[in-house]
């Protein structure tokens, strides 16, 4: 979800999670990210939702974002703001034709969706981006409640910056991804896994499970999660997955056997050292990065 505007993509990145805010700054030769930071969060201050309030204590969460980006920023106000996959329906919709016009295709994908949604869409913010697959049009459309995004964005204005861009975790972290060829990209994180099927640069499969484990869940508990989405793909393109991407587990590789032994695909992580930057890898742990890092690299 961004803002309609002809300024350039912010050169910072804010994700709020449940437990810590993280902020990136892209290098300015392009090569990645030269700085990072991280800031953790009290529990209970972010409790990601799709209907309720997400930020019950914003005086806390303004206070990791002022603390996160503060150490980045520089002279930089503009910021994109990433959110928790759990605070945002993300949907594929299939179209015959979309309109031209723009303000005409949203309210043809606004009518859409509605049904699908746990809310009235009067209160909702949609964006959405088409791709053409095949003779129809497939529509990835992100929806949200207006007064949870505007919390969000609120948090971001009072600690002193404007937050251009909005996105979900997920979506946002795609922009590491290769994905020409059958790619599967699973980022976990305290309360949720999503899982992004994605072929030829497109979207194909998207969702998002809730995760009682977290990032403590095991390598085989996550296959287990994710081996229906998988084999939905597979029986409906005809298609086997060739590479995974993890987020968001400390130990990835150890999930690797299991999800290899799934689907015979290569897994690696998928924020790799040099996207951090030789100044910004230290900072903070790679595999907590992918939300920031693939909305500035994207």
């Amino acid at each position: 979800m961004s803002s309609t505007s002809n300024i350039p993509k912010p050169k910072l990145a804010c994700e709020i999670a449940a437990d810590r805010v993280l902020a990136g700054r892209f290098a300015d030769n392009g090569g990645g990210l030269e700085a990072s930071a991280a800031r953790e969060l009290a529990p209970g201050s972010v409790v990601p939702d799709l209907v309720e309030g997400n930020l019950r204590q914003p005086d806390a969460v303004r206070a990791g974002i002022e603390a996160a980006l503060g150490g980045v920023a520089g002279r930089s106000k503009d910021v994109i703001a990433i959110v928790p996959d759990a605070a945002v329906r993300v949907l594929l919709v299939e179209f015959d034709t979309l309109p031209s016009d723009h303000d005409e295709a949203l309210a043809v994908v606004r009518f859409r969706v509605k049904k699908s949604l746990p809310f009235d869409m009067d209160k909702a913010k949609v964006s959405y981006h088409a791709q053409k697959f095949g003779g129809e049009v497939r529509v990835v459309a992100a929806v949200a409640m207006a007064s949870v995004i505007d919390d969000y964005e609120a948090a971001f204005r009072a600690a002193g910056y404007n937050p251009g861009v909005v996105l979900p975790s997920t979506l946002a972290a795609l922009g590491v991804a290769d994905a020409k060829r059958p790619t599967l990209v699973i980022k976990v994180d305290a309360h949720t896994t999503s899982i992004a099927i994605l072929n030829e640069d497109q979207l194909q499969l998207f969702r998002t499970l809730e995760n009682t484990r977290g990032v403590t869940i095991t390598g085989e508990q996550l296959a287990e999660e994710v081996y229906p989405s998988v084999v939905f793909f597979q029986d409906t393109y005809r298609l086997n997955i060739e590479r995974i991407y993890i987020a968001g587990l400390p130990e990835s590789g150890g999930a690797a056997p299991a999800l290899r032994a799934q689907t015979g695909a290569e897994v690696q992580d998928l924020v790799a050292s040099s996207q951090l930057g030789a100044s910004a890898g230290g900072s903070v742990p790679r595999w907590r990065m992918a939300g920031v890092v693939g909305a500035l690299l994207s």
